[in-house]
């Protein structure tokens, strides 16, 4: 089979997106499969479309290239869309309207977190079957092996991750702990950890401050720490959780986007500012038991890749059914407005 894959991976630390695109293309090739990315070739059995952004530079084609390789060179082609972001993770405007107009090409769509499918990010009215994967991280990196065990006696070290910079990946939670550090009550008991970029003006002032590490580097610095903390808003599925998880880190997770599927079972969860003191308090005290429970931590990568295997073998499996309900023009409208490159 020849899968198409609508990103090109970019070397270095790129944030989780393109480790799945790495993972999922390696998964795809060692199981006797061709992976291209872009659609030069009029035999492509499989397209996976990623980011609508088709202005970015590594997004080498979008929804309107491959709308037009539908209609007038290969209508036997299956497109998947998968869903990784949305306009409440950033405070944006225009990420919902771009997905749903993309989503016009797709055959199915994946989600990267069960609450995606109830915002308007998708054409659920078009009968297109959907699933859910979550995203997993790459065991064989992200492991627990050598990981330094808290005794109870040393400070809590906590530790989180973000390739971007928005404040809405929890910088409110972050700030409050770099107060906290400075606190007669706190000062003994924690040590935080931030890797990765902040936003523009923000500064640290008794948190520890580290650049984007790639992934050997980054699971060596996580298995450094003993828990791992995500304010993140709104997150559609992140992958930053999953990499401290198979660390061997128990989680200290906001009731927001899709934390709450991802880190149930696995950690103390909080709202916001008004309960994280009280959140964290748990967690030093439950310790050993989130210690124990993190151990069988799920969402690995292989995972996630087998899912894209065992989806893309049923979607061929049942591909005349799909092309009979495909109707590649039952919007001309929605069909031209995916032409103009956003």
């Amino acid at each position: 089979m020849k899968v198409a894959i609508a990103y090109e991976v970019i070397k270095g630390p790129w944030g989780g997106g393109n480790r799945f695109v790495s993972t999922l293309r390696d998964a795809l090739i060692s199981a006797g499969n061709t992976v291209v990315h872009t659609l030069d070739d009029a035999d492509i059995d499989t397209i996976v479309m990623i980011d609508p952004r088709c202005r970015i530079p590594n997004i080498p084609f979008g929804a309107g290239d491959i709308l037009r390789y539908l209609a007038f060179r290969n209508p036997h082609a299956i497109v998947v869309h998968r869903i990784n972001e949305c306009d409440e993770r950033k405070n944006t405007r225009t990420m919902n309207f771009r997905l749903k107009l993309a989503n016009y090409a797709a055959d199915h769509t994946v989600f990267v977190g069960s609450w995606l499918k109830n915002l308007c990010v998708w054409r659920e009215q078009d009968g297109h079957g959907s699933s859910v994967i979550l995203n997993g991280a790459d065991p064989t990196v992200f492991n627990a092996s050598g990981a330094q065990e808290w005794t109870g006696i040393e400070p809590l070290k906590l530790v989180t991750h973000h390739w971007g910079g928005n404040w809405m990946k929890g910088f409110d939670i972050y700030q409050k702990l770099d107060e906290m550090l400075c606190q007669e009550e706190w000062k003994s008991r924690i040590e935080f950890t931030y890797i990765g970029n902040v936003p523009n003006g923000f500064t640290f002032k008794n948190a520890r401050l580290l650049a984007p590490m790639d992934a050997e580097q980054l699971g060596a610095e996580l298995r450094s720490h003993h828990a791992y903390v995500t304010g993140s808003i709104c997150e559609p599925g992140g992958n930053h959780q999953n990499e401290g998880a198979l660390c061997g880190l128990p989680i200290l997770y906001r009731n927001s986007g899709c934390m709450p599927e991802y880190c149930d079972g696995f950690g103390v969860m909080f709202d916001g500012l008004s309960d994280f003191e009280d959140a964290l308090s748990r967690m030093i005290n439950e310790y050993e038991t989130w210690h124990e429970c993190i151990a069988s931590y799920p969402c690995t990568a292989q995972r996630t890749a087998q899912a894209y295997l065992d989806l893309i073998e049923s979607l061929h499996n049942e591909s005349e059914k799909l092309l009979q309900r495909r109707k590649i023009w039952r919007d001309p409208f929605v069909f031209l407005l995916n032409q103009i490159p956003f």
